[in-house]
């Protein structure tokens, strides 16, 4: 016998023959309430009720009940139990407005603020380089001493390059132009813009950072919270990151050379976004896809860990790392040696071409 459940009552059948059932009350809300439990993987009274020894199961989700088996079971029709089409409509839409109102997982949050992250920084790129070329006008030569927030906080806080220059206690000669005063306070509150921009950016990474502590704090641990966050995103979400085999992860980033492999021949990728994490940037480039497949290896178990509540292992899968590493490299001291290629088909080893044989007909 197997165990069914229905969007209107749940069955026991032998077959095609229905042994036992318990339908649901006719009311779309106790109707969407039973529906919203069964998308969230929870087993129903109902089907406790009707379970008996040596029977199957339906679904994956009632396994602790029995073995999963398939079953068409469209000969159970809801019009035979006096269950109408528009019932069922208003079912689903109630349905809809429970698991909209249901709390969200903490790494959906961590998915769109890293996404605005990228937005964010994707911005202030363009907006400092539009500040280096409008400032380099009246003071080009601010650049070489000042970067990126502190560059717009000078100019946003002081304007002229003679006050700049105060502030920096520096003497030199500038070749830049003059300016007016009405340049200068376009200038200035533009700058400030962008200095707010970087204030933003570093209260979002503090955000990132906590959120990463709280929900993922194994993969914080081995690749830290940024990047962590970033191979969350990349994955699109904590759950399918956990549910990615090592080798996908170790490849999470680097999808276009993963493509230009596959329809171009090129050389495949031996990391994707994980080239970040210091472990395998720096290591040399004949043990860097050894060292990539390590840390592949670690986030799987993290992410895993992480996604069904487990205990902190960070500083275990770290030991484990670097231990691996050391490996690694006694293994693999020296660079591989090059194979040299085989002369050209039709030349000979001195570079001579081969005389051409005769066809018939000719001498």
């Amino acid at each position: 016998m197997i165990l069914v459940t229905k969007w209107f009552g749940v069955f026991l059948v032998d077959r095609d023959r229905i042994v036992k059932k318990v339908l649901f009350e006719k009311d779309p809300v106790a109707i969407a309430a039973k529906l919203a439990k069964v998308q969230r993987g929870e087993l129903l009274p109902e089907e406790e009720r009707l379970a008996v020894k040596r029977m199957k199961v339906a679904e994956p989700r009632m396994s602790s009940l029995g073995k999963p088996e398939f079953l068409d079971s469209s000969f159970i029709r809801a019009e035979d139990f006096g269950y109408s089409q528009q019932l069922r409509q208003k079912a689903m839409v109630e349905l809809g407005k429970i698991r909209t109102r249901e709390p969200l997982p903490a790494d959906r949050f961590i998915l769109q603020a890293v996404r605005g992250m990228d937005d964010l920084i994707e911005t202030i790129n363009l907006m400092s380089e539009r500040l280096h070329e409008w400032y380099g006008l009246h003071f080009p030569e601010l650049g070489d001493y000042a970067r990126e927030r502190r560059y717009a906080e000078l100019i946003s806080q002081n304007g002229l390059r003679e006050e700049v220059l105060s502030v920096l206690d520096l003497q030199l000669e500038s070749v830049g132009a003059e300016l007016d005063e009405k340049d200068l306070t376009a200038i200035r509150s533009y700058a400030a813009t962008l200095a707010s921009l970087y204030e933003e950016k570093e209260a979002l990474e503090e955000y990132i950072a906590g959120r990463m502590e709280e929900t993922a704090p194994n993969i914080s641990a081995v690749v830290g919270p940024s990047l962590g966050a970033r191979l969350i995103s990349l994955a699109g979400g904590l759950r399918r990151l956990a549910s990615l085999p090592a080798g996908t992860i170790q490849l999470l980033g680097a999808e276009k050379a993963m493509f230009a492999h596959l329809r171009q021949g090129k050389k495949p990728p031996k990391h994707g976004i994980i080239f970040q994490h210091p472990t395998v940037h720096r290591a040399p480039y004949w043990q860097r896809g050894n060292v990539a497949r390590v840390m592949g290896g670690k986030l799987a178990i993290a992410a895993r860990v992480d996604h069904y509540g487990g205990e902190y292992i960070g500083d275990s899968l770290n030991d484990d790392i670097a231990r691996r590493v050391e490996e690694i490299q006694s293994k693999y001291p020296d660079p591989p040696v090059e194979k040299k290629r085989r002369p050209q088909e039709g030349r000979r080893r001195g570079g001579k071409d081969r005389p051409r044989k005769m066809g018939k007909g000719r001498r």
